[in-house]
């Protein structure tokens, strides 16, 4: 059995592998290229004020996202699905996180 210490070892080698060139990750995930930002927040029953401030995102992005003059970037598009998806799972998180 091995310790945390040759697991963690293990991995940053692993990493190195990766970044290197000379091994694919072993999974590799992208969020959808889009994501309807007004319906998740209508979902919520949050105002696009109270929907950035809750999550994290300035008002101007939820707005140009709603009316489609921007699309959010990948890591804002990954939050935005858990919104939609796991509420209370991000809700956790954000309420630990204060």
């Amino acid at each position: 059995m091995s310790n945390i210490a040759d697991e963690l070892l293990a991995s940053m080698q692993e990493a190195v592998e990766i970044v290197s060139g000379r091994m694919e990750p072993g999974r590799v995930w992208e969020p959808p290229a889009a994501v309807e930002v007004a319906q998740i927040r209508r979902r919520t029953g949050l105002s696009q004020a109270a929907f950035a401030a809750r999550y994290g995102f300035s008002s101007a992005s939820v707005r140009d996202w709603e009316q489609h003059r921007r699309q959010p970037e990948k890591a804002a598009r990954t939050l935005l699905l858990l919104i939609d998806r796991e509420p209370q799972a991000v809700e956790r998180v954000l309420a630990g996180a204060a």
